[in-house]
């Protein structure tokens, strides 16, 4: 039985993930890497809660869709709604786990978005931060 650390099985499934979004447009791969490269930047200024809450408001094009999709699975969880919930009403420990938990699983997007997308934090269209 072979045992795998946790950033091994988020590195697996973001990678089958995100190899799905490279055939598409590059316009459709920058949407895709642009909520890798934004979302753990909105985690650590806002907090989880307000962030995923940020996503789910502006994130509703066919690609930020898809990222939400692919990092709820990669989550475990059903979907994104249900883990934007999750963060919501989770006592402090959880939810100090459960931000840790997403902002390593967004490297591994961040890191898959760059190398497999060649999309880079740079090419971000600037978007409005929560709260203003």
């Amino acid at each position: 039985m072979t045992l795998l650390t946790r950033d091994q099985v988020y590195a697996g499934c973001v990678y089958e993930r995100v190899a799905k979004v490279e055939p598409r447009q590059q316009a459709e791969k920058q949407q895709y890497g642009a909520w890798a490269h934004r979302l753990p930047i909105l985690i650590r200024t806002a907090g989880l809660a307000q962030a995923l809450a940020f996503a789910e408001a502006k994130g509703t094009n066919a690609m930020a869709t898809a990222f939400q999709r692919d990092l709820a699975e990669v989550l475990g969880q059903a979907g994104f709604r249900e883990l934007a919930a999750r963060s919501r009403s989770a006592p402090i420990d959880e939810y100090m786990w459960l931000t840790q938990e997403v902002l390593t699983a967004l490297l591994w997007f961040k890191r898959f978005a760059q190398s497999i997308l060649d999309v880079t934090g740079d090419q971000d269209e600037p978007e409005p931060t929560p709260g203003a």
